[in-house]
């Protein structure tokens, strides 16, 4: 199921893609190549959900544009914003958030510190990732695991993390 679910949403993308390039000429490789403004103008054109999906990605590639420009002028408010705001919008335009993710998202968002959350993964299950200020970390483990734990009878694994350097090529001597 979450495979063919999967697959159903790259079909769709495709299909949006297709409908871009369609419309606005050989320059639509993508929909990362669509601009927000010519989304706007066609949107109308394109059918559900095939208009959700291209709106979720093209939203998308702006939110991490924004986000790159958050954290290189340290501005983690904003970064957290941009991350409330994809999983709106993986959970209403791509649709591949599910109850369980969508509920250790709200929980998160009402415990102090927090500056934003959202799933991660391919979606259909799997966990969330959330930027927590870090004085408030360890309250913030316990809150969530109590009250995960006790609407939903399971216990949520927690792993504290912080930023580090990305891969890169080593040369070995």
């Amino acid at each position: 199921m979450v495979s063919s679910e999967y697959n159903r949403r790259r079909e769709e993308c495709k299909r949006a893609t297709d409908f871009f390039t369609h419309r606005l000429g050989s320059k639509i490789r993508a929909l990362r190549d669509v601009t927000i403004e010519e989304f706007k103008q066609c949107q109308e054109y394109l059918p559900e959900p095939i208009v959700r999906r291209a709106r979720h990605v093209i939203s998308e590639n702006y939110r991490v544009q924004a986000g790159v420009q958050a954290l290189r002028e340290g501005n983690f408010s904003t970064f957290g914003q941009l991350m409330i705001e994809s999983h709106q919008s993986l959970k209403d335009d791509y649709e591949v958030s599910c109850d369980e993710l969508d509920l250790l998202v709200d929980l998160a968002l009402k415990q102090e510190g927090v500056l934003g959350a959202r799933m991660t993964g391919a979606g259909f299950g799997g966990c969330t990732v959330n930027l927590i200020e870090k004085n408030y970390i360890g309250a913030f483990k316990k809150s969530i695991k109590n009250k995960y734990k006790k609407i939903t009878g399971i216990n949520p694994d927690i792993y504290v993390t912080q930023p580090a350097e990305g891969a890169k090529v080593l040369e070995l001597r």
